[in-house]
């Protein structure tokens, strides 16, 4: 292909990539482990938003601040549908603090714990992901807003064992709302319907 001037263009060949490319590098398994990792990701967005359903329903009010607290309630809901994690958390925790009937005793170690997780969540979600080395570990590239790199190598443990922690904190978080006496909505589980 020609351009104008001195310079020769190209392009790629898109037939001509290997099978998979660009994730042809890694095995089946990585992957397979990966997309569990991010999907329970996922499901943990879900949990929070349920909770904050959940706790900011069963709040109580004074009588005088009941129909002020009715008019916020709903556009708090509709931001859960879409707020990312690291928002999701924020309302959480102002939502525990503000249910004085919350049983929560560790509520602040469980922020920071969410906090930590959702670090690796926005690498395992948003990363290129470089070839395995000899170790059977890939490097994922990722830069964040502050500028830091990501410098560690994931393989298959690392990813099941960030599956696993995420999988405890959703629980913890369930357990926010059905330590209460509540049942978790969506579940069939034991406790007092909410809505």
């Amino acid at each position: 292909m020609k351009q104008k001037g001195s310079r020769l263009g190209s392009i790629v060949d898109f037939t001509k990539l290997p099978s998979q490319f660009p994730t042809h590098k890694q095995t089946s398994e990585f992957w397979e482990v990966l997309g569990r990792t991010v999907a329970t990701f996922g499901f943990l967005e879900e949990v929070l938003g349920k909770a904050i359903f959940s706790l900011t329903a069963t709040t109580q009010y004074p009588e005088n601040k009941i129909e002020d607290a009715y008019e916020k309630w709903l556009p708090k809901l509709e931001r859960t549908l879409s707020d990312p994690l690291g928002g999701l958390i924020d309302t959480f925790g102002k939502a525990v603090r503000d249910n004085h009937a919350s049983t929560i005793v560790n509520l602040e170690d469980l922020i920071i714990d969410l906090r930590n997780i959702s670090v690796l969540r926005n690498v395992l979600c948003h990363a290129s992901w470089r070839p395995t080395n000899d170790n059977n570990k890939s490097r994922p590239f990722f830069v964040n807003r502050q500028n830091e790199i990501f410098d560690s190598d994931v393989d298959l443990d690392y990813l099941q064992r960030t599956q696993i922690g995420t999988t405890e904190l959703a629980c913890a978080v369930i357990n926010t709302v059905t330590s209460m006496g509540y049942s978790f909505p969506g579940s069939n589980g034991p406790g007092e319907n909410i809505w």
